[in-house]
């Protein structure tokens, strides 16, 4: 695979959910192996910044885990506690076959199935960006965090470059719902240049 090559089809553009879900789900066998290739450094980067912020035994939601790329990651860091859930089943599969959850489950877009407080920190890496979940999935994510809570997620380049995604951040910190407590700029996939934004709200 060339550097020219795209990762998958318009992969960065606005689609319909059910197209995502299709994409995703016939990426599954091979996505881990596609990203990892091509220096894919951002969950990573949000696992780091998140030691700073919370401790290792801290309960995680890794929130459109996908294969468990982002589970890895904390793993790695250090956490322990780390439960997923997707909404394309057949990347959560290959997640739960990671051994890395303590539970998984399978969700449907646009719901949040899980009790506000029931994770004191949510991470959406490379989840609540253009051609994934929409902009809108920013407010209910801080919506289910408790007062202090932390959602760690990233905005890649293409993303940052959209209206939407930036004006939904700035409403949940300009209502007062958060407060961002981290933002950093790096490496988002390495091989074809791009970067992203790190960042950590914390529920107000």
């Amino acid at each position: 695979m060339g550097k020219s090559d795209n990762l998958s089809p318009n992969l960065w553009t606005p689609r319909p959910v059910e197209e995502t879900m299709e994409v995703y789900a016939g990426w599954a066998e091979t996505y881990e192996a596609e990203v990892t290739a091509r220096g894919y450094r951002t969950p990573d980067r949000i696992a780091a910044a998140l030691t700073q912020h919370a401790a290792a035994q801290t309960p995680i939601l890794d929130f459109g885990c996908g294969t468990g790329i982002g589970g890895a990651a904390l793993r790695k860091a250090g956490f322990t506690t780390i439960d997923g859930t997707d909404i394309v089943a057949e990347m959560l599969e290959k997640a739960t076959e990671s051994g890395i959850y303590r539970k998984t489950w399978v969700s449907a877009p646009g719901v949040f199935d899980f009790d506000t407080g029931a994770y004191p920190v949510i991470i959406a890496a490379g989840v609540v960006s253009l051609g994934a979940a929409p902009a809108e999935t920013l407010a209910p994510l801080v919506d289910r965090l408790a007062p202090d809570g932390l959602l760690a997620l990233s905005y890649n380049d293409p993303t940052l470059a959209d209206d939407s995604y930036v004006a939904a951040l700035d409403s949940v910190c300009s209502s007062g719902a958060a407060t961002i407590v981290f933002r950093e700029h790096g490496v988002h996939l390495a091989d074809v240049g791009m970067g992203s934004d790190v960042i950590i709200l914390r529920r107000e």
